[in-house]
């Protein structure tokens, strides 16, 4: 596959996440979830604080609508319960090339099986159903949770981008820029589906 059409929104269901569509309904859910654990406080990532999280909303879909962003709504499918968000980013349709990012979940639901499958199907749909050459992840330089988390998908630090962009704060970012390629695609997923005990193939 040489090329991507423009990627329609699509719900990615698993034992321990949902991954539905981002909608304007979900708001509420969403003030939710960010209080839990109140996101926003983190200094080195860019969560909406409550009052921001329709604008936040309207932010993706409306990179959606251009053509560079893929939001979804993470669900606790146990509860119903929304807990966090997370995206297909920078679309590069001619790779094509995705990055997920802009992720985020409620504290009450981190470091549980839920991350590790929304991953294991957000990188199942981008290899197998998309035909992505690679997949990227983003983190600031000083967001080792989320770091840490990136590598123990499997995924390769390719390196650095030293003064990358500004926090909403002013203060400068060094990003650190991860991927994984297809040719290792098949090692990271049985690498994620024995963590969250899958039988092996």
């Amino acid at each position: 596959m040489t090329s991507l059409a423009p990627l329609e929104p699509v719900t990615l269901t698993g034992k321990y996440v949902e991954l539905q569509p981002l909608s304007r309904a979900h708001e509420e859910g969403l003030i939710a979830a960010v209080k839990d654990g109140e996101l926003w406080n983190l200094w080195y990532t860019s969560i909406p604080r409550p009052e921001g999280m329709a604008a936040e909303i309207e932010r993706r879909l409306g990179l959606q609508a251009a053509g560079s962003m893929l939001p979804f709504t993470v669900i606790d499918p146990a509860s119903g319960r929304i807990v966090g968000m997370t995206t297909y980013m920078n679309i590069d349709l001619a790779g094509p090339r995705v990055e997920i990012g802009s992720t985020w979940y409620a504290r009450s639901v981190q470091r549980s099986p839920l991350n590790t499958e929304a991953k294991l199907l957000l990188l199942s749909h981008a290899f197998d159903r998309l035909g992505c050459l690679a997949v990227e992840f983003r983190t600031h330089f000083f967001n080792h949770q989320s770091r840490r988390a990136i590598e123990r998908l499997g995924a390769k630090l390719d390196g650095i981008l030293r003064c990358h962009q500004r926090t909403p704060n002013g203060a400068l970012r060094d990003t650190c820029v991860y991927s994984i390629v297809a040719a290792e695609w098949p090692t990271v997923r049985q690498h994620l589906e024995y963590k969250l005990g899958v039988p092996q193939r």
